[in-house]
């Protein structure tokens, strides 16, 4: 009687097993980049990024792309949704 793995197909030969680690690696590299880039870019109101990001697949290269070149700055106040507040002495005064 034969044994058969999780992961058993009639048409895969014994040593393209050792394949399956690199594909759950590759798909966990995938999600966690893209969840990255996807908060980014929410959170940016990158509306466009936002949609590539989703619906483009490359194993992570435009989700690193985005990352190290177009994501917002942390220091501009528009990517926190902060609006600077323009105050005059006068309306302090009052």
């Amino acid at each position: 009687m034969h044994v058969f793995t999780p992961f058993y197909s009639p048409y895969m030969l014994e040593y393209m097993s050792i394949f399956i680690p690199f594909l759950l690696l590759a798909a966990l590299w995938t999600v966690v980049l893209k969840g990255f880039s996807l908060w980014y870019a929410a959170r940016g109101s990158q509306k466009w990024w936002f949609i590539a990001i989703l619906v483009i697949n490359t194993l992570g290269i435009l989700e690193i792309v985005y990352l190290i070149w177009f994501r917002p700055k942390k220091d501009s106040p528009e990517t926190h949704g902060e609006t600077p507040m323009h105050t005059s002495s006068s309306a302090q005064a009052q």
